[in-house]
C-alpha cells in the first residue's frame, strides 16, 4: 500500500518536482510551501513520512524538527531532511535535530522515489516502481539500446519525471520545450517515438500532431500524446482521429506509460 508524504519546501519547482515524482509512483503527495503550514497539515493528517526542506523562510526545519519531536501526536512521525549541504557538520547538525535522516539536494529523480522509501515499511513501498529502481532487481536492467524518444513538454518538470522512466530501460530520451523546437529537431534526425504534451502555448500537442501527419517525413513516426487534464470529453477521440497511436492521461504510472511505449513502437516496426 502506497503512503501518505507530507513534503514541506519553499522553493516551488523543487515542490513540484518532488510531489510529482512521489504521486507518479503512487504515493499520495501532501504539498506545502513553508514550516508553519507544514506543522498544521502533519497535526491533521498524521502522514506515514515528512520530508522537510533545512533551509525556509519564516520557520526552518530545524524548528519544524523541533516541534515535532517534542511530544505526541507528532513525535513518531519518520521525518526526513531535504536539502543542500553548505558547510561541514550540518550532516551532524541534522541527526541531532531530530531527523530520521536526510536526501541530499540536488535530487537525482532516478534515485529519488527509492531513496524515500528507505524511511518506510516495506507495505507503504509503492508496487508501481519500476524494476530499474529497485537494488534487489538493478541486474535485470536492460543495458542495450532499445529505441530514441522525443519527448515535448514545456514543463521542465514532467521532462525530468519522462527521463527518470524510460532511461533505465534502454531509451535513449531527447527532450524539448515546444513543439515547433520538436519539428525542427524531428526532420533532422527522425526519431522511433515522439511522446507530447497536449497543452502547450503557442503550438499545442494537436498543432504538433497535425503536421507531423501531414509530414512525408515524420508521418511514420509514432506519436503518444499525454494530457494532465481532459479539458474536453472528446480529448481522446479527437487525438486518435488526428493520427495519435496512444493517448494517456497523467499522472501516468510508469508501468502504463513503459508499456504504451512498446505498443507505439510494435505499430511502427508492424507497418
Amino acid at each position: 500500500m502506497p503512503a501518505r508524504i507530507l513534503v514541506i519546501e519553499d522553493n516551488k519547482d523543487n515542490l513540484d518536482l518532488m510531489s510529482y515524482l512521489l504521486s507518479a509512483y503512487g504515493h499520495t503527495a501532501l504539498k506545502v510551501t513553508d514550516g508553519e503550514e507544514g506543522l498544521e497539515v502533519a497535526q491533521r493528517e498524521l502522514p506515514d513520512l515528512v520530508l522537510c526542506d533545512v533551509q525556509m523562510p519564516k520557520m526552518d526545519g530545524y524548528e519544524v524538527a523541533r516541534r515535532i519531536r517534542q511530544g505526541p501526536p507528532l513525535s513518531q512521525l519518520r521525518l526526513v531532511a531535504v536539502t543542500a549541504f553548505a558547510m561541514r557538520g550540518d550532516r551532524d547538525k541534522v541527526m541531532q535535530a531530530g531527523f530520521d535522516g536526510y536526501i541530499a539536494k540536488p535530487i537525482v529523480p532516478e534515485e529519488f522515489v527509492s531513496q524515500v522509501e528507505q524511511f518506510l515499511p516495506a507495505d507503504r513501498h509503492s508496487t508501481a516502481l519500476p524494476a530499474a529502481q529497485r537494488p534487489e532487481q538493478a541486474q535485470a536492467v536492460p543495458t542495450a539500446y532499445r529505441a530514441r524518444l522525443l519527448v515535448v513538454d514545456d514543463s521542465p518538470v514532467n521532462l525530468t519525471l519522462m527521463r527518470s522512466i524510460l532511461e533505465p530501460f534502454g531509451y535513449k530520451v531527447t527532450t524539448v520545450h515546444s513543439a515547433r523546437e520538436a519539428l525542427e529537431l524531428a526532420r533532422q534526425t527522425p526519431p522511433d517515438l515522439i511522446v507530447s504534451d497536449l497543452h502547450m502555448p503557442d503550438l499545442d500537442g494537436y498543432g504538433l500532431l497535425g503536421i507531423r501527419s501531414k509530414d512525408p517525413i515524420l508521418r511514420a513516426i509514432p506519436f503518444l500524446l499525454i494530457s494532465s487534464t481532459v479539458w474536453k470529453s472528446d480529448d481522446r477521440t479527437t487525438a486518435l482521429a488526428l493520427g495519435a497511436d496512444r493517448f494517456l492521461l497523467r499522472p501516468v504510472d510508469p508501468r502504463t506509460l513503459l508499456d504504451e511505449v512498446e505498443t507505439c513502437l510494435a505499430c511502427r516496426k508492424q507497418a
